[in-house]
């Protein structure tokens, strides 16, 4: 789904709109909070709008989790609360503008901030080692493999990767670029050289996980 339910606070200024697409990234120690449920809220500064109501969240260097967008909503800074901030993984909400102050520098209690609260639906360091493609949706492996391979990639497996992207279909793929569905095994040969790579540099973790598909 592309479309989502924004909460709106009523009279609010917006400004100039800032866009979320497929990945979220959050600092490395916050990947235990989010993986333990303690986390289940990222709040940025400013008007940001999701365009997707599923995302990866990316920490230390890899894709962590895959998670499902339920709410969205904006206040001002002056008027979050210390629920909101444990929501993002804070004590308070002193301890939350802190580190928005950190990140943003000089803030204004008046700026409003975006607050982004997920549920997570799949770790990437649980994979089913039993199931093709260890469980990941195929659009998701491709956009893995386009953000953490793009450089050692031929622009052929890029274009198969960028087409599943857009369709999780492999037989979609296959005809949006070969016009045929017997080609679907030069997608699935690309989906399993994106896999193994991400395995063998420890960007996906299960280093001894079946790649039968």
């Amino acid at each position: 789904m592309r479309r989502l339910l924004v909460i709106a606070v009523s009279n609010m200024h917006e400004g100039v709109k800032k866009y979320l697409g497929r990945h979220i990234m959050v600092k490395g120690r916050y990947i235990d909070l989010i993986l333990s449920g303690r986390k289940i809220a990222t709040i940025r500064l400013g008007v940001i709008r999701p365009k997707y109501s599923e995302v990866i969240i990316h920490g230390g260097g890899r894709p962590i989790a895959k998670a499902k967008i339920v709410a969205v909503y904006y206040k001002r800074i002056k008027d979050l609360t210390d629920e909101e901030a444990r929501m993002d993984g804070f004590i308070n909400k002193k301890e939350l503008v802190n580190e928005l102050k950190g990140i943003y520098g000089g803030l204004s209690d008046e700026e409003f901030v975006t607050i982004i609260v997920f549920q997570i639906l799949q770790r990437f360091d649980e994979l089913p080692a039993n199931k093709p493609y260890l469980g990941l949706e195929v659009r998701d492996l491709a956009g893995l493999g386009l953000r953490y391979l793009s450089s050692e990639l031929s622009d052929e497996e890029k274009k198969i990767l960028m087409s599943l992207t857009r369709t999780n279909s492999i037989r979609a793929a296959s005809m949006n670029l070969f016009n045929s569905v017997s080609k679907r095994y030069l997608v699935r040969k690309v989906l399993r050289k994106v896999l193994r790579r991400l395995l063998e540099r420890n960007v996906l973790g299960k280093q001894n996980a079946s790649l039968d598909t």
